[in-house]
Formats: C-alpha cells, sequence, structure tokens
C-alpha cells in the first residue's frame, strides 16, 4: 500500500486566507446586499503597467511566428530579464550580484517554500511571530516543525522569535540553535522594518554560527526611509550567510501573472557544498521555468517608462496605506507598519480576539481584514489591513470603522 506524508496530518485546521474565504462566502452568501471591502489578502488591484502590457503583446507575437517562438526556456531565467535585475535591483544600490545568482520564478511564494528541498530535514528553523503562515507551514510538510501544540498554538520543534510592539518589531537573538532563520523585511504582516544595524547583528550572528538567514524582502519597492536596506546584500558579510526572495507580485502588480526570483549568491556554501549550484540543480529537475512572455512583461518594469508607471502605482498604494493608519488612528486605535510597507497592523480593543474582532468587522461594518492570530501566537490581539485596495473604497472602509468605533 502506497504511503502518504504523514507531516500533512499534523497541519492545524486550513490555510490562513484558505479560512478568511470560507468565513466571508458564508458571510456574503447569508447577506447577499452587503457591500464588502476586501482589506485582508493582500492582492493587488490596480492593472499592469501599459509599458508591461506592450511587453507582453510583443511577446505573444513572437510566439506566433516561428522565428521568434520561444519553447523551452533557461530553467534559471532568461538572460535579458537576469541582467536588468542585477544591474537595476543590486549594482544600483553597491551590491555586486552576478547574473547567474538570480533565478526566476513563478513568485516569491513558490521560492520560499521549495528553498527547503535543498535543506536536510535536522535543521532548527526559527522565525520571527507573528509570521507568514508559508514558512511554517513549508517546514512542517517537509518534518522539520516537529508536532503541533494546539493550546500553545505552535509546534514543537520552531524557535519563535517575538516581534512585537514592546521589542520595537525587531527580535532578540535565539538563545539555542537556529540553523536556518527567516526574516522579512518589510514585515508581513506587521509592517514594520528592519534597520541596516539590526540587519548586522543578523549577520554576524549567521555567519559566527554557520546559520543560514532566509530573506524576504517582497515589499521592498515601498521602502521610503533612509536607513532601511532594500536588499540584505546592502549588509557586509550577507552573502556569506543569506539567501534573498523577491517578488513582481507587489512591485508591479503581478499576483495573476506570477513571477519573482530567488537569489543564492555563489559565496554560500555550507558543509562544503555551493548552495547555488544545489538550487540550480533543483530547478533544473523540478521547474521548467517562468512564461517567456511574463518574463518580457517583468523586464519591462525595468524601462524608463516601466519605472515611471509602476512608481505611480506604488504611490496610489501607499496613500491608501496612509488613509488607513490616520483613520485607525482617528477612530482609537493603535496602529503600526503603513509608513514603508503596504500592510498596517492594528491592535484589537481591549479584551477582543483577533479573529472576535475579524467577525465584528465583517459582520458590522462589512469590512474584511486578517486576524493577526492567523500569524501565529504574539499575532493575537491584532488584525492586518491591506492598502492594495481601491482608494474610494479605502476611505469608505475607514468611515465604517469611525462610525462603528464611536
Amino acid at each position: 500500500m502506497a504511503k502518504v506524508n504523514p507531516n500533512y496530518q499534523k497541519l492545524p485546521g486550513s490555510y490562513l486566507f484558505s479560512e478568511i474565504a470560507r468565513r466571508t462566502a458564508a458571510y456574503s452568501e447569508a447577506h447577499s446586499e452587503a457591500k464588502l471591502i476586501k482589506m485582508g489578502i493582500g492582492d493587488v488591484t490596480r492593472p499592469l503597467a501599459p509599458a508591461v502590457i506592450e511587453a507582453m503583446h510583443a511577446a505573444v507575437d513572437d510566439m506566433a511566428r516561428s522565428e521568434t517562438f520561444h519553447g523551452y526556456g533557461p530553467e534559471q531565467g532568461y538572460d535579458f530579464l537576469r541582467s536588468v535585475i542585477a544591474e537595476k535591483d543590486f549594482h544600483a544600490r553597491g551590491v555586486d550580484i552576478a547574473d547567474d545568482e538570480i533565478f526566476i520564478s513563478d513568485g516569491a511564494k513558490s521560492d520560499c517554500g521549495n528553498i527547503g528541498d535543498i535543506l536536510d530535514v535536522d535543521n532548527v528553523i526559527a522565525v520571527c511571530d507573528p509570521v507568514y503562515p508559508v514558512y511554517v507551514d513549508s517546514n512542517a510538510m517537509a518534518g522539520r516543525a516537529g508536532d503541533y501544540d494546539a493550546e500553545a498554538e505552535r509546534w514543537t520543534n520552531i524557535t519563535y522569535m517575538p516581534t512585537t510592539a514592546e521589542n520595537g518589531f525587531c527580535p532578540a537573538l535565539p538563545e539555542g540553535r537556529a540553523d536556518v532563520i527567516y526574516l522579512c523585511s518589510p514585515n508581513n504582516p506587521t509592517g514594520t522594518v528592519l534597520t541596516a544595524d539590526q540587519l548586522k547583528v543578523w549577520v554576524d550572528y549567521a555567519n559566527a554560527n554557520g546559520s543560514i538567514i532566509m530573506f524576504d524582502a517582497a515589499y521592498e519597492r515601498f521602502i521610503v526611509e533612509g536607513g532601511v536596506p532594500h536588499s540584505i546584500y546592502e549588509v557586509e558579510g550577507a552573502k556569506t550567510c543569506a539567501i534573498e526572495f523577491r517578488s513582481f507580485s507587489k512591485t508591479a502588480g503581478f499576483t495573476g501573472a506570477r513571477c519573482g526570483y530567488t537569489v543564492v549568491p555563489k559565496e554560500l556554501e555550507r558543509d562544503g557544498q555551493s548552495l547555488n549550484a544545489m538550487w540550480n540543480r533543483r530547478q533544473c529537475t523540478k521547474f521548467n521555468g517562468a512564461s517567456y512572455i511574463i518574463q518580457r512583461g517583468a523586464a519591462a518594469i525595468y524601462t524608463e517608462e516601466g519605472e515611471r508607471q509602476i512608481e505611480e502605482t506604488l504611490a496610489y498604494y501607499r496613500n491608501n496605506a496612509r488613509v488607513i493608519k490616520e483613520g485607525l488612528e482617528a477612530a482609537g486605535f493603535t496602529v503600526y507598519g503603513a509608513v514603508n510597507s503596504p500592510y498596517i497592523w492594528c491592535k484589537t480593543p481591549e479584551g477582543v480576539g483577533s479573529w472576535e474582532f475579524f467577525d465584528k468587522l465583517l459582520t458590522e461594518a462589512n469590512i474584511i481584514t486578517t486576524p493577526g492570530a492567523g500569524f501565529g501566537p504574539s499575532g493575537e490581539g491584532y488584525v492586518r489591513l491591506t492598502a492594495f485596495g481601491d482608494a474610494d473604497a479605502t476611505i469608505e472602509a475607514m468611515e465604517r470603522i469611525k462610525k462603528l468605533m464611536a
């Protein structure tokens, strides 16, 4: 008889956003007249930039002619995209990243989940708490998380590093062994950032202990303040201890188009093995590369016109974040994030749990948020709101919340 992966049986309930969708659908079905405003899942709403659309149309035309048709592409990504990423995202910031250290994919979520393929099951995983669920769940599926303690709402073999208002949303170094450390800045879900000095502490720790930092920089384009690295490789020593994940989803609206990339420096070695070579081997075996058409669209955001157009969209979302922050504060809430991030981390009213407040906003204000408890134990007592919605709907949502809390 075939045997299944027993680790899946340990996973608690459903994936966070599936549960949000289930509750929302149930309410919507019972109240068809309700005009729901979605501020929960971090999905963009603005259309792709005209430069991106034009490039994709041209790429489709390429596929219609034998002399420009593209079949299987390189698993690592086309040179035209890898080279412009190296130039614009790294060289322009004084970071020496080579083209062949960049691996194009169908999104950061996939790579964050798949990177564990090159890691031994015996590694001790450390995550910030609250945390993006994919970091935890993918390691649980691989057998690194141990058992799920429902009462404590945590896995027995994962090190949780509280990232809270009390410590300025900068986690302390783990006291015990941590082989693989997940960091995200700007952070999902708290919307806060780590400075260069704060990241340097982690880089030094990882190099001293032979650890690997998995650095999620999916929201780096939202950074507006100085002193906040857009890449961990801006920190000295990071190339020997860190893997970085990037996404075009939030940068340029590719949530539906699917494109991102992962950087694995050739200087990063463990057990005498090159992680760059290992990841390349994994991709060549399990991945056939992102679509040529999509990669042409992604390359277009680096043109002068493309950069201008996506910056307009980013400014639209940044303004939404400002409206949400100011609206929630006017309603009496304590909030974090919003400045360098599309996420707003809102403290619930005293004594009100995350899911309880989620239900209250859904049923009494018809606003969909994300309960902080779904991101880990330290997320309890918060909800996350996103700035990716329509501007008028964002203003309306804040008016509803002010009225509800009056």
